[in-house]
């Protein structure tokens, strides 16, 4: 070791910790980093990504859920009519689910984030035990609405997981850590897709609450990982007017609709993607006259898989090339995606359909890492803006700090928001058409409408653009 490096040893800030509290936390410092900083922050992002990923999968449950259902149930005999119905099914947990994000998003500061992981894990259960007690044929599908919205805690999750996971790591490997967390957990609407798959294959569609007795278990095991190996961090508690300094960010709202179009459609696919390949492409999924889940469920899974392990790509393009750039891009990309989409639609070419399909998830995952990627590089770089007009260096990072985990919670929820209009739209367009070719449509105008924004914010050539970004 050289004597600079024995200097910086030396003179690091030290890791001072009560129990599984620590007072001081000094990411940006690199020899604290490489002393005590990086074991610390990889600990809590494993256990962080075990929290998360269950908690996806409770809140992507009625995605498989709705496949069980038939009129025994509670639905609809009508086929146009029981379309709409399990449409709205999957609707409400992510519409609870984004409301859920704001307080989740605050939480982390109010109770540490150690110790809102065990309680925002321990809340599973309370959708996971009341769907197992109410999913018996006979239940009313009033009774099943109710029940799905419950589903709505999971999604709050991934907000509070963010903000959390924000804090430990230093600005440089924000977008890598972050899209990890964020890839982790949304692997888990693909592995619950796989559960129900298995189910379905083998205890068959009349028994969909073997799929609750596997997640129960699962839903223990992440509390008890989280109180016994994560960390809250004292710097974080008591944030002040955050949430309300945030909402005055133009930057916050620019974001949050890009997060809309990024997420939202992740989201929004991943649970209306069997409803909408059972409903416009039924005949190639008939089994004795019937839509056989099984084979629905047997391609569906792949799409959220493919968004999900690509989503630190999102991230790390970021950091490379920059988020803004990284996040245009995407947005070009499912534009001509979803152009392939509609006309595989109009076409009935079910193979063109599911290539296009495949291929939104995969840029709405890239774009998913790449949009929050954007939201620390900010604030950072209005940061430094604060400190080249002469304010406090330390002061002006704290600041752009507590506003970055603001952002990521409000964004996080706006998103989420998103996946409600995915699935209204396919709802919408289904039962005036037949089809999603209007929603299609909507999608493309859309994303191409996040491409004009993201340039005319973040790259056009501009005295005010922010650099870095």
């Amino acid at each position: 070791m050289t004597t600079r490096q024995e200097q910086a040893v030396l003179t690091a800030p030290t890791l001072s910790r009560t129990g599984r509290r620590i007072e001081k936390w000094h990411p940006e410092d690199p020899a604290f980093w490489a002393e005590a900083g990086a074991r610390v922050a990889r600990r809590n992002l494993v256990f962080s990504v075990l929290s998360e990923h269950v908690g996806f999968s409770v809140w992507s449950l009625w995605s498989v859920l709705v496949l069980f259902l038939t009129p025994a149930y509670g639905i609809s005999h009508d086929p146009k009519t029981a379309a709409a119905e399990k449409f709205l099914l999957t609707t409400l947990p992510t519409a609870v689910g984004a409301v859920a994000r704001l307080p989740y998003t605050l939480a982390v500061a109010r109770f540490g984030g150690r110790n809102w992981t065990v309680i925002s894990a321990g809340l599973l259960l309370i959708p996971t035990v009341a769907a197992a007690a109410v999913l018996t044929p006979g239940v009313s599908y009033g009774t099943l609405l109710i029940v799905a919205a419950l589903a709505g805690v999971g999604g709050g999750n991934f907000a509070s997981s963010m903000a959390n996971i924000n804090v430990f790591y230093p600005q440089r490997l924000k977008g890598r850590a972050l899209g990890l967390n964020a890839g982790g957990g949304n692997i888990g609407v693909a592995v619950v897709q796989l559960v129900g798959l298995a189910v379905l294959a083998t205890a068959g569609k009349e028994h969909p609450r073997v799929m609750l007795a596997i997640y129960l278990p699962l839903v223990i095991l992440a509390a008890a990982c989280a109180a016994l190996f994560m960390d809250n961090v004292a710097d974080v508690r008591n944030e002040k007017r955050g949430m309300r300094r945030a909402c005055r960010e133009p930057h916050t709202w620019v974001i949050s609709f890009l997060y809309i179009g990024t997420f939202g459609s992740f989201i929004g696919f991943s649970f209306a993607f069997g409803q909408v390949l059972s409903n416009q492409f039924a005949g190639h999924f008939l089994s004795h006259g019937t839509v056989d889940p099984v084979k629905v469920a047997g391609i569906t899974f792949l799409g959220p898989l493919i968004g999900s392990l690509i989503r630190p790509a999102g991230g790390w393009l970021g950091d490379r090339a920059g988020g803004a750039v990284t996040t245009l891009w995407s947005f070009l990309a499912m534009a001509v995606a979803a152009s392939v989409v509609l006309a595989a639609s109009e076409q009935r070419s079910i193979a063109a359909f599911y290539v296009g399909f495949t291929a939104l998830f995969a840029l709405s995952g890239i774009g998913n890492g790449a949009t929050y990627k954007m939201i620390p590089a900010v604030f950072r770089a209005k940061a430094e803006r604060a400190v080249a007009a002469g304010h406090d260096p330390a002061a002006a990072e704290e600041n752009a700090r507590r506003l970055a985990g603001a952002v990521i919670g409000l964004a996080a929820a706006v998103g989420a928001a998103g996946g409600v209009l995915v699935n209204i739209a396919f709802r919408q367009s289904f039962l005036a058409t037949g089809t999603g070719n209007g929603a299609y449509i909507g999608f493309i105008a859309f994303y191409l409408a996040a491409v004009a924004l993201t340039w005319f914010v973040y790259l056009r050539p501009s005295a005010g653009r922010l650099a870095g970004v």
